[in-house]
């Protein structure tokens, strides 16, 4: 299953919509004026789904909450390396490997098995991704992921 995350153009709270292959929308992310970054992802339908949240904290690089529904199911942090991104986590056992540029990952289970695939596509006006996720039934999940990696890109972009 592909899914092209796109952020809307000219918006100024975060905000993306996340089209399947036919361009149909499939899930719909709003961003929230609060103490930290907080992210709001919603079905096509308008139903709640989850949310990534910006867990303040002093002297220490941003970590974003993971939560499906209003169930806390991990955290990630990125880690200051040299060679390429470390990104830390803890969710569902999962572990991400990224490129230097942080452009292109790759989400693996506890055993090594891919679960997904997240391309950025360059020379686009917004931030536009392509997740290629492996089974359907962890598109929420794997969404949920790429949104905590570009909101700790983003912050520390700030």
């Amino acid at each position: 299953m592909k899914l092209i995350f796109k952020q809307r153009f000219m918006s100024w709270l975060d905000s993306y919509d996340i089209y399947d292959e036919a361009g149909n929308t499939v899930y719909t992310v709003k961003g929230e004026l609060d103490w930290g970054k907080t992210l709001h992802v919603y079905g096509a339908n308008g139903g709640y789904l989850g949310t990534i949240k910006e867990k303040l904290q002093w002297f220490s690089h941003p970590k974003f909450e993971i939560y499906i529904g209003r169930d806390y199911a991990g955290i990630i942090s990125k880690r200051i390396t040299f060679l390429r991104p470390e990104i830390d986590m803890e969710y569902l056992g999962w572990y991400v490997e990224g490129d230097f540029f942080e452009w292109d990952y790759g989400v693996y289970s506890a055993d090594g098995d891919k679960i997904a695939t997240i391309t950025k596509e360059l020379w686009k006006f917004t931030d536009t991704y392509v997740i290629d996720v492996k089974n359907p039934d962890f598109a929420l999940n794997v969404l949920m992921l790429v949104l905590a990696i570009d909101a700790e890109k983003d912050r520390r972009n700030d």
